[in-house]
């Protein structure tokens, strides 16, 4: 289809550009006709290629696998397995590529529409906290920021936990999502000193059940984790909490706030955003 327009595109400008030489047409229309099929040129170029284009298995599948994995505590072989019941015959390392080829892409695309909704509305409060995970035998911390509704804001991985770690998980948290007015956190010194570096050590709130709203954003991630038995790399606990975490704000849909019709509207609708995914 693409390549038509450009053709046709191509086509115009040139029949355009004939009978300029002829004389048939004025000057300001053959000015006109050549912009316009240098718009249409410029447009088409500037399209966004699909990123299934070089896959011969069908974007639907590729959604359903990525979303199996990330979204539930399963392996790779238990979604090799679930598709298999449905007639789909895949390999677990085909699951394996797909989650790491695309889940950056679809976490990306879910994340900049939900910071896009969250600007809109005041940052009032948010909720640090971090965990311990072990690589390779190693201690490593994941930071991570939640708002006051459950909202994973941001996710960190570092091999400290002292004042450079905590500033650059502040900076990073908001470069991206804006200042908030509290910041509640536990008694860790490295929070107030890197708040005193930011400037905003007056916002910083500690308490003994506070912060009980990131203990639990904490839950989802260690079920996954105890599926993937652990993890070999740094990298690759970083791109996995990134992505978990969108995929996680994306179906929360808070089903102990609402009644049973409108989570059933609101389920759809996530179903209905994910398979749209990755459409260019």
């Amino acid at each position: 289809m693409i390549e038509t327009a450009v053709v046709r595109a191509n086509c115009f400008v040139s029949h355009s550009m004939v009978h300029k030489r002829s004389g048939c047409f004025s000057g300001s229309v053959r000015e006109k006709l050549v912009e316009a099929g240098r718009a249409v040129s410029y447009r088409l170029v500037m399209t966004k290629p699909s990123p299934f284009r070089y896959f011969k298995t069908s974007p639907e599948i590729i959604r359903l696998a990525v979303m199996l994995y990330v979204r539930f505590p399963l392996s790779l072989r238990n979604v090799e397995d679930l598709l298999h019941e449905r007639g789909i015959d895949v390999s677990h390392e085909t699951v394996r590529y797909w989650w790491n080829r695309f889940g950056p892409l679809f976490a990306a695309e879910i994340r900049k529409k939900r910071v896009q909704q969250v600007r809109a509305y005041s940052n009032w409060q948010w909720h640090l906290d971090k965990v311990f995970v072990k690589i390779n035998g190693q201690t490593h911390y994941l930071w991570r920021a939640v708002d006051h509704e459950g909202e994973v804001l941001e996710t960190y991985v570092t091999k400290r936990r002292d004042r450079k770690a905590a500033l650059r998980f502040l900076k990073k948290a908001m470069k991206r999502h804006g200042r908030p007015y509290v910041i509640v956190t536990d008694k860790l010194r490295s929070y107030g000193a890197a708040m005193k570096d930011i400037g905003n050590a007056a916002r910083q709130e500690t308490g003994r059940w506070l912060n009980n709203r990131a203990e639990n954003s904490h839950q989802p991630f260690r079920r996954r984790e105890r599926a993937m038995l652990g993890f070999r790399q740094m990298r690759s606990l970083q791109k996995f909490a990134a992505i978990h975490s969108s995929v996680h704000n994306h179906f929360n849909l808070e089903r102990h706030l609402k009644n049973r019709l409108n989570f059933k509207l609101n389920r759809v609708v996530a179903l209905d955003e994910w398979c749209h995914l990755g459409v260019a």
